[in-house]
């Protein structure tokens, strides 16, 4: 595991969520504050494993590099702190998967409760296959046999994405362009929801999967980690995540 000071640009762990937390007025829920991009001087917020690293795109963002175009690659990045998984939240993230075509494999955003160190297969297993303490929401662009396409969304338990509970086809290219997706769970009614939008100019979110799952049971406590994963195979691609907040309450 590495971690990494992060710089002005878009990204956002649990040390900046700690902050807010504490010196939010009326000690109102980290959730209630509008959580801005961290800035420069936060260390160690954020768990980097694998092939994971921070570095800036032509625009300056601070990015992270999930995998860089190598065969075979898996890296994953946390949050450092707990979210509790018991309460609501809400995480929204800017993805640009790209180099080349067909790309692979693609990225997932999990909550998971094995820790900052989690780190699973590669290929089709997009860097959390084997986390079995966890809930993936991916974002595939290559099709392997348990897949429906190479351009949908999934939700995947117990870190098997050969099993898909809930699936759609994208409504947006995931692959070659930039999009931003955003998830919110609804912790009293267990309910997780996945939107997406393309970058373009009037582009409108839209719904994707609506699927019933209780956080807090399947990663096995009322609290855990949040974050990416992302592997390639004998496909590859650069897969990058940026402009990520959080809007949750800290274990």
């Amino acid at each position: 595991m590495r971690s990494s000071r992060l710089a002005r640009g878009g990204l956002l762990a649990s040390a900046l969520l700690s902050i807010l937390a504490a010196g939010h007025a009326g000690g109102a829920r980290a959730a209630d504050a509008t959580i801005k991009p961290i800035d420069a001087g936060y260390a160690d917020s954020l768990a980097l494993n694998g092939t994971a690293t921070v570095t800036s795109d032509r625009g300056d963002h601070r990015v992270i590099e999930l995998t860089n175009g190598g065969f075979k690659q898996v890296g994953s990045a946390w949050s450092t702190g707990r979210v509790d998984l018991t309460k609501s939240f809400e995480t929204t993230f800017r993805a640009h998967l790209h180099h080349g075509k067909p790309g692979a494999d693609g990225i997932a955003f999990l909550a998971q409760g094995s820790g900052p160190r989690a780190l699973g297969g590669w290929g089709g297993g997009l860097g959390y296959r084997g986390i079995s303490k966890s809930v993936a929401v991916e974002f595939d662009t290559y099709q392997n046999t348990p897949d429906p396409s190479s351009n949908h969304l999934a939700v995947v338990l117990g870190g098997n994405p050969d099993r898909h509970t809930a699936v759609a086809e994208s409504s947006i290219p995931l692959f070659g362009k930039p999009f931003q997706a955003r998830v919110r769970y609804d912790g009293a009614a267990h309910v997780l929801k996945v939107y997406v939008k393309s970058l373009t100019a009037g582009a409108a979110e839209e719904l994707l999967l609506d699927q019933k799952v209780d956080l807090a049971a399947r990663t096995g406590g009322t609290s855990g980690w949040v974050g990416f994963t992302a592997a390639t195979g004998d496909v590859t691609s650069v897969q990058d995540v940026y402009d990520w907040s959080v809007e949750a309450p800290l274990a």
